[in-house]
């Protein structure tokens, strides 16, 4: 039978199970299992850890156009043009992004506090939004919201295609359904 978990990552953790401290494995403790594509260490949210190799690649392949939602808390007061911009896909230094679906939305009141917590200028107000790609370039999600002038100050992946953060406290996991 497949084993499919579904991890709340909290932030400084290194999506992977060998290091001497701060990886999966502080987290989680069900052998054979392994992420589903990765989190960076400054991100937090839904990783995916399974022991099927089909259904990894499935989830993480960019041909199968998964998609994958974030909550983004950016510096500044975000634009609707840089909104329009992150929708039509933007230009990095490894190629076009692909269009997103990107919408301004009000801080989560669910969101927990973050440890330690983001960086803040008291002159310099953030935005909240809610962004889905269906790629993953390495560290996209930052460098989108950098290229359009609104710097990413905290990252928060809430969805995998049908998998959701719903349920699941930060630095806990619970297993999924395939269906």
């Amino acid at each position: 039978m497949t084993k499919l978990i579904g991890l709340n990552k909290p932030f400084g953790i290194i999506c992977q199970f060998s290091g001497d401290s701060n990886t999966l494995s502080d987290y989680v403790d069900v052998p054979n299992v392994y992420p589903v594509g990765r989190l960076d260490k400054d991100s937090e949210g839904l990783v995916i850890l399974t022991d099927d190799g089909k259904l990894q690649n499935l989830i993480s392949n960019p041909k199968y156009s998964k998609m994958k939602t974030y909550i983004v808390q950016v510096e500044g007061k975000i634009s609707k043009a840089a909104i329009t911009c992150l929708q039509k896909g933007v230009h990095l230094k490894d190629g076009n992004t692909k269009p997103a679906i990107v919408k301004i939305i009000p801080k989560p009141i669910w969101i927990w506090e973050r440890t330690p917590p983001i960086r803040m200028r008291k002159n310099i107000p953030t935005s909240w939004i809610e962004i889905s790609i269906s790629e993953g370039k390495n560290r996209q999600v930052r460098r989108m919201t950098a290229n359009v002038g609104f710097p990413t100050l905290r990252l928060v992946r809430t969805k995998i295609d049908q998998w959701d953060l719903k349920g699941i406290k930060p630095g806990s996991y619970v297993t999924l359904s395939q269906g």
